[in-house]
């Protein structure tokens, strides 16, 4: 297969951290070609997307006294091909958060793709309507008590009433101005003022879960199917857990109400065309749907000894394979 990833300038990427490197390694060394681009590298000629590629070669992290050790340099690149992207087997929007009009903007262009000739992941459509923290609200019985308002008033009472609660921005990425807000704060109009941009933009805010002391896990989630888990760990002089923040983390196993989140959530999110995502549980409830960048690959597999890569990268070879077979029959 020739498999395209659209992701952030490759010598910014952390080899032994990021899902995309781990992605792509793993193709490689299933035998496919991997070409790499950047969201503004995209264009349509003709009605069809086209980008910017380079063919990337990688040389493998190792796993060295249980931590990931990356060659020096750790890719080379081919020269770079205006090339239109129908020629790829499929393409990873792999682009960090967050969703500004440069982000939007390349979903439109990836909508000029055929997906009957290339498979999206995730599908440009389903990224739009998905934003990360609303996304989570229509699974109601999988979430905490949860607001979302720019009204300062409906969000004091919300406080006053829950005593503890998380004010989360919508827009923002690995725990980026996330705040813990409670009943009786000398602060709370200043906190929400700030995050609102004085009433302007909601925010999402949440019951505190004391829970998140214990952990607050990330569930790889492969069509729809739980595929592998972590437990992100706060560093002590923060109360966020995000990895981002420097918080830690440690091995886990799924429980039997995750699964029971995951199976909520799995026939959505195959409709919307969301197959490779990241879900955040706390306590047995469900606080995001990760959908743009999500990790976590490395750090699972390095705890449990697992390949996710190649789970996504042989899915995506079976996908390909089962949609082929009505044409070879012809």
């Amino acid at each position: 297969m020739k498999l395209a990833f659209i992701i952030d300038p490759i010598h910014l990427l952390d080899p032994c951290h990021d899902t995309s490197v781990a992605l792509m390694e793993a193709a490689q060394i299933l035998g496919h070609e991997i070409w790499i681009t950047q969201a503004n590298l995209l264009s349509v000629v003709e009605g069809k997307a086209w980008a910017v590629l380079h063919r990337v070669e990688l040389v493998p992290v190792q796993l060295v006294d249980r931590r990931w050790v990356a060659a020096n340099p750790w890719y080379k690149l081919s020269d770079s091909y205006l090339t239109s992207l129908e020629t790829m087997d499929a393409v990873f929007m792999r682009t960090d958060p967050p969703v500004n009009d440069s982000y939007l903007y390349a979903t439109y262009i990836l909508d000029y793709i055929d997906q009957n000739k290339t498979l999206l992941i995730n599908s440009p459509s389903g990224i739009r309507g998905a934003n990360e923290k609303m996304y989570a609200l229509q699974f109601t019985k999988a979430i905490p008590e949860t607001i979302v308002s720019a009204d300062k008033q409906f969000i004091r009472k919300f406080v006053e009433a829950k005593g503890a609660t998380v004010l989360k921005p919508l827009g923002n990425k690995a725990g980026e101005g996330i705040l813990f807000l409670q009943s009786g704060d000398r602060n709370f109009n200043s906190i929400v003022e700030l995050s609102t941009l004085k009433g302007r933009v909601p925010v999402m805010v949440q019951t505190y879960l004391t829970e998140a002391k214990e952990g607050d896990k990330r569930i790889i989630l492969l069509n729809g199917e739980p595929i592998g888990a972590l437990n992100r760990l706060s560093s002590g002089t923060d109360f966020r857990n995000n990895m981002a923040t420097g918080g830690t983390v440690a091995q886990t196993e799924i429980t039997p109400r995750e699964y029971e989140i995951c199976t909520q959530l799995a026939e959505r999110l195959r409709q919307d065309g969301l197959i490779f995502v990241g879900i955040d549980v706390i306590g047995g409830y469900l606080t995001e749907v990760n959908v743009t960048s999500p990790t976590g690959i490395r750090e699972i597999d390095r705890l449990d000894g697992t390949h996710l890569g190649h789970q996504v990268i042989q899915w995506i070879e079976q996908t390909l394979e089962l949609n082929l077979t009505p044409l070879e029959g012809a």
